[in-house]
């Protein structure tokens, strides 16, 4: 059995302790979260503390990091120095030389597993959609429009830390945009030019609340992207136009359920015929087994001894060098993002 503990338990360590519970080859031992009022042991064995320094005197084998964005870092180095497998969540800090300084003190331990939790990749609609694009059968990617936009930047009613720069780092873009940047990264491969406005200009908080990006890849794929925290009706869309058809994925099955149902759109274009009204064809996808997905792939890795190939270190640090690349391409906004 991996013996696990996870560290932060608020909304998201409680949905990762459903997944690790479900898992035949995983054992939750303790957890940890600074808004316990003391120490104890639930009624199911597993131990709860306030501090996650008592995590790592423990027996065990590996470690949830589900914590703000100033301290999971920390907390993931101080696990990976324990000689601890370590799953992150997005994002892997406030900037890229947070998760720079990680694959440092990963080096140093290449016996263990570190992976970080971009969910989105491991949904059915992603996957099926990928499939399709490296089938070739639609041809080459020519372009790509995404917009993932929520109604406000506070979706968690019992902390605020989202909204305070010095905690959070970034704002919309960086706590959910995240998402849809390292799904374009998937898709389209590495972003060399980026243009960018950013603005807090609605909610006036000292994070951002859209971030509008245009990015172009070496070899032309062009990328455009809106991540908004002025999305009255929330959304989640993804647009892929390739030479002889396109994907469109829409909704996205979430906790909230306030993204509409997931979709994925394929379309033949047939230039002589359709007249620009081509058939298309939807699936719609009824289950969300994506955060189950993800720990097993973290748990086989451990298991197989084999390198974590979806979701690592070097994938976090990609999409941290684009999201730094889109807050710096604004000028007004590139003083605000680099000096926290």
């Amino acid at each position: 059995m991996i013996r696990v503990g996870i560290a932060g338990f608020g909304i998201v360590g409680r949905r990762r302790k459903e997944c690790v519970d479900r898992h035949s080859e995983m054992r939750l031992i303790a957890v940890c979260d600074q808004l316990f009022e003391n120490e104890g042991q639930f009624d199911d064995g597993v131990k709860f503390y306030k501090h996650y320094a008592k995590l790592l005197e423990l027996d065990l084998d590996a470690l949830f990091v589900c914590l703000p964005n100033d301290f999971a870092p920390k907390v993931t180095n101080d696990g990976l120095k324990r000689g601890l497998h370590v799953f992150c969540e997005k994002p892997p800090g406030q900037s890229v030389q947070d998760i720079k300084n990680t694959i440092l003190v990963e080096k140093t331990k290449p016996d263990l597993k570190l992976m970080y939790g971009f969910n989105h990749r491991y949904h059915h609609s992603i996957q099926d959609a990928l499939s399709i694009v490296h089938s070739g059968e639609l041809g080459k990617l020519i372009n790509l429009r995404g917009v993932y936009g929520k109604s406000k930047l506070v979706t968690f009613d019992q902390t605020n830390w989202r909204i305070k720069r010095e905690i959070a780092g970034g704002g919309v873009l960086l706590d959910q945009g995240i998402h849809m940047v390292d799904l374009m990264r998937l898709f389209a491969g590495e972003f060399v030019e980026v243009y960018s406005f950013i603005s807090n200009s609605f909610w006036g908080y000292d994070v951002e609340d859209n971030a509008y990006a245009l990015m172009r890849t070496p070899d032309g794929v062009v990328g455009m992207l809106n991540s908004s925290a002025t999305q009255w009706r929330h959304q989640f869309k993804l647009d892929l136009n390739l030479e002889k058809g396109s994907l469109i994925l829409g909704g996205i099955l979430s906790g909230s359920k306030s993204y509409g149902a997931e979709t994925l759109t394929v379309i033949h274009a047939n230039l002589e015929f359709d007249n620009g009204d081509p058939k298309e064809v939807m699936t719609r996808y009824n289950q969300d087994p994506s955060w189950d997905f993800e720990i097993s792939e973290f748990a086989s890795c451990i298991k197989k001894n084999d390198p974590v190939t979806k979701s690592s270190s070097q994938d976090a640090l990609r999409t941290m060098e684009l999201v730094d690349r889109i807050y710096s391409s604004d000028l007004s906004w590139s003083k605000k993002w680099n000096s926290p």
